[in-house]
This record gives C-alpha cells, structure tokens and sequence, in this order.
C-alpha cells in the first residue's frame, strides 16, 4: 500500500534541510576561516575543518570534495564583490572613489579579508582575484594593444592586493581617505597613464604597416 505524504509537510521538510544544509555550509566555512588565520590550507587536514565545525568527517564529503573545494566557496562570493568594486579602477576618472569604495568594503569585512589574503590561502586568493578580473576585463579590451591591456589589468589587480594587504596587517593604518588616495595616485593614475601610452606607442606602427601593405584601391 502506498502512504501519501502530504505536499506540505514535504515542502516543510524541504525548507528544514535546506537551512540545516545552510548553517553547516557556514560552520564549515567559519571553521576554515578559523583555522587560516595560523596556518597554511596544506597544513589543515578535512578531518580537523570538520572536528572544528561540529560536523562529522562523512558529513564534510556531502557538500564539498576537497578542502580546497570548501576555500573556493568561502572566497567565490567575496572575491567577486571585491572585483565588481575594483573594476572602475581602470576609469581614472572615478579612480579615487572607486579605491575608497574598495577599502570601505575591505574596512566592513576586516576580519575576513585579513585572513584571506594574510592568512594561509593568501596565494590561493590573489590568483583567484587575478583569474576573475582578467575574465571579466577579457571582453572590455580592444582588439590593438589587448597583450598591454592585460598587462595592465595585472599590474592594477597586484598593486591594489600589495596595498590592500598592507593595510590591513599594518598596526596603526591610515584612515580610509589617506590610503585610498595613494592607491589612486601611486598606483592607478600611473598605470593606466603608462599603460595607454605604451598600448598607443605600439599599436600606431601596427597600423603603418597594415595600411603599407593594402593595395592602392582601384579608381
């Protein structure tokens, strides 16, 4: 004999899983940050992300296959928001506003960003935060000169980390404005200045040389 259970009680069922499911992604994820803040992530072994979770070690495999599975999750949505508020950066126009917008978000989420890139997945994230800009910049930069625009993309993306990091390990850093100033005009400004100048300087002989090489047009 069949037993119906009634749909409610299965969306109910449903809705119960999925934030059981939820709050142990979380203690995982708070357990992994814990964890980095001393030690590198080859150092830290699943069965320990678990113990310290409150989880059992079967319980870790059903939502990630690997720890550095769980890293990427931690860091997926974090790193995009970080990326989304560093792209104007390549607009010296809104430069300053866009470097202040970054450190405040930095600032909102210390405890997080400290880990993340002073912690042990340091090297993990910045390749990740240089592997998303570059995608999300690929479709932006023109067909002449796309070699120094990625370039430049790579230099913006090292700097802005290398001063992020600074700040954020520095005992006494200065305020939102000081940094975000210097980020602008120590970092940005000069590169895309020296980017667009160099991307120009190789692009126009390009052009000479293509417009040598087409046959007259007929007449």
């Amino acid at each position: 004999m069949k037993v119906r259970t009634n749909k409610k009680f299965r969306q109910h069922l449903s809705t119960a899983d999925d934030a059981r499911s939820l709050r142990t992604r979380e203690a995982m994820r708070g357990a992994l940050l814990s964890l980095l803040e001393t030690r590198s992530l080859d150092e830290i072994g699943i069965r320990e992300i678990a113990a310290t979770a409150g989880i059992g070690h079967a319980t870790f495999y059903r939502h990630h296959p690997s720890k550095e599975a769980l890293l990427h999750d931690l860091a997926a949505e974090e790193v995009q928001r970080l990326i989304a508020l560093a792209l104007p950066l390549m607009d010296t126009r809104g430069s300053q506003a866009a470097c202040k917008a970054l450190f405040t978000y930095a600032d909102d989420n210390r405890a997080l960003w400290s880990t993340l890139l002073t912690g042990g997945a340091a090297g993990d994230v910045r390749e990740e935060l240089l592997r998303i800009a570059m995608e999300l910049v690929a479709d932006r930069l023109p067909a002449d000169g796309r070699a120094i625009g990625e370039l430049g993309v790579r230099l913006l993306v090292g700097g802005t980390i290398e001063m992020l990091t600074w700040w954020l390990k520095h005992p006494a850093p200065p305020s939102i404005d000081v940094i975000a100033r210097a980020l602008s005009r120590g970092v940005v400004m000069p590169v895309i200045n020296k980017v667009t100048t160099i991307g120009n300087a190789a692009v126009t002989p390009a052009r000479s040389r293509a417009r040598r090489r087409s046959p007259p047009s007929g007449r």
